[in-house]
């Protein structure tokens, strides 16, 4: 079952129509929405910032519809849904715009217009591993990854190996990423990407100790049009704090998309140029990098 939050019957006056007379005197308009969102998070904190403030929903349908004149409450609709899909947290709406005063010219009871807009964005997930049988653990996450309902694959990297980073003493790791289209909102798919994890043992004890699976969420959204999200909840870092300095993140990530462009504070800077700086700091020509095993994942 989705979760859904509902307002019905948000009315306000407005000047919308294709008749002078609409324009000038106006008329009552009344809206009703439906937003998905993933509810298990503000279901267990309590907490009004883990969910949509509904409140705010409503006021901007009220100046959506005091706002400006438009001929078609069509627009009127597609406008308000745009205003709902902006917030992070909205995974789809549907907005039913009723205009029970339209000079239709014949006995009627309602008119309504229905417009339904669903979240795609663009996400950047990498993997990585260094216990157990690796690259079998890496197909079956593809795998688990192509399952979840609303993420769509687009590509996989090749593997990389890679010397671990920090922490213990430990064996060589195996990366790879993923790029994917979503309409899941940000936290909800980092709580599928915890979901696999789990599913394959990973526990969080020893900070860049060895695991079993390793998903993270390295960029939701696109920042070459401004829609990437830029979150600093300590649940939900994005862009991935430390991804611009890891090589066994932008290696991959760059084979499978070289064009690719990551957030850096305030500037957009291309992935390419991101490795080089790594391998530049490194001093050792990203020795600690080589290609990994073939592989051919399904998804």
């Amino acid at each position: 079952m989705t979760d859904r939050i509902v307002l019905q019957g948000i009315a306000a006056r407005g000047f919308h129509g294709v008749l002078d007379v609409e324009k000038r005197d106006g008329q009552d308009f009344v809206v009703d929405v439906t937003l998905e969102v993933d509810l298990r998070r503000p279901g267990r904190s309590d907490l009004l910032a883990h969910t949509v403030n509904y409140a705010e929903v409503a006021a901007d349908i009220v100046e959506l519809i005091t706002g400006p004149s438009l001929d078609l409450i069509e627009t009127l609709a597609d406008q308000i849904a745009a205003a709902a899909l902006g917030r992070e947290l909205v995974q789809a709406v549907e907005v039913r715009v009723h205009k029970p005063q339209a000079p239709v010219g014949v006995p009627f009871g309602d008119v309504q217009v229905v417009v339904e807009r669903r979240r795609d964005e663009p996400v950047v997930i990498a993997l990585g591993a260094n216990l157990g049988p690796v690259q079998t653990t890496l197909s079956a996450a593809v795998r688990q990854l192509a399952d979840v309902d609303g993420l769509r694959i687009t590509a996989v990297s090749d593997l990389f190996e890679t010397d671990p980073v920090g922490g213990p003493e430990q064996p060589a790791y195996l990366n790879a990423v993923v790029l994917g289209r979503t309409r899941l909102a940000a936290y909800a798919l980092l709580t599928e990407l915890h979901g696999i994890e789990a599913d394959h043992g990973r526990v969080r004890e020893t900070r860049w100790g060895a695991r079993s699976l390793d998903l993270d969420l390295i960029q939701y959204g696109d920042p070459e049009s401004d829609s990437d999200l830029v979150s600093k909840d300590p649940e939900l870092m994005l862009p991935h704090p430390r991804a611009h300095e890891r090589a066994f993140v932008l290696a991959p990530w760059s084979a499978v998309d070289a064009q690719a462009v990551l957030r850096v504070g305030e500037e957009l800077v291309p992935i390419s140029e991101l490795l080089e700086r790594a391998d530049s700091a490194d001093g050792d020509g990203l020795a600690g990098i080589r290609p990994g095993p073939q592989w051919c994942p399904s998804w």
